[in-house]
């Protein structure tokens, strides 16, 4: 009873030295604070509770596991010649590390495999603007632009894929046979005509018949 006494009898003493100090009033409305102790605790406590928790510093590590694990399921897939699983592991690989030069060459490969060359290259241009010096991702579009005859735009990836990798024997076999292909030029045919010229000036027969007919004099008068 004594204490309870000596600290309302401080609280009074305390209140009137403000009210003294400050030229103040406790019943002054303008005064009084919005909430009481108890419920500015309680809102802090709500607020607190709110407060979304950051996000975990190993969830960063664990999808680029999760993604590396797909990116193996898809390489099996493609040894059994599953194209399409392949082609899902290699895109959910994708979405969980996009910044990944492989899995997006992987899964160029795959959309080769299913006769979608120009995803293929769409794949293989990610990859190099993720790593421009990966040399794969060259090899694989420059394939994928043989594949649509695009055999001049397929040399030039082939020879930056040589640049990085200059003792790649496949590279250079697909270079060789794309420089082939450029430098075929078709027989020239009569237009029109149906046949082809140069075959018939190689052909000893047309040549002897063409050489009667031309000391022939009725031929000569025309």
């Amino acid at each position: 009873m004594g204490l309870w006494f000596y600290i309302c009898f401080s609280c009074s003493v305390a209140i009137q030295c403000l009210e003294t100090v400050f030229k103040i009033r406790s019943e002054d409305v303008q005064l009084a604070a919005p909430y009481t102790l108890e419920e500015v605790f309680s809102q802090a406590h709500l607020q607190k509770d709110d407060i979304t928790p950051a996000e975990s510093p190993s969830s960063a590590p664990a999808a680029m596991e999760k993604a590396e694990q797909l990116k193996d399921e898809g390489n099996n897939y493609m040894k059994e010649q599953r194209y399409e699983a392949a082609l899902d592991c290699y895109s959910q690989a994708v979405e969980l590390d996009p910044n990944n030069a492989v899995y997006f060459c992987n899964r160029a490969a795959a959309h080769s495999q299913l006769g979608r060359h120009h995803d293929a290259i769409t794949d293989c241009e990610k990859a190099i603007s993720i790593d421009a010096k990966y040399s794969k991702a060259y090899g694989r579009m420059g394939r994928a632009l043989a594949a649509m005859s695009k055999y001049k735009e397929a040399i030039g990836s082939f020879q930056k894929a040589l640049d990085l990798d200059p003792e790649n024997e496949s590279y250079k076999s697909y270079l060789k046979i794309s420089e082939q292909k450029v430098r075929q030029v078709p027989s020239p045919t009569s237009a029109g005509w149906g046949f082809d010229m140069a075959s018939l000036m190689n052909n000893p027969a047309f040549v002897s018949m063409a050489a009667g007919l031309m000391q022939d004099p009725q031929v000569q008068q025309l």
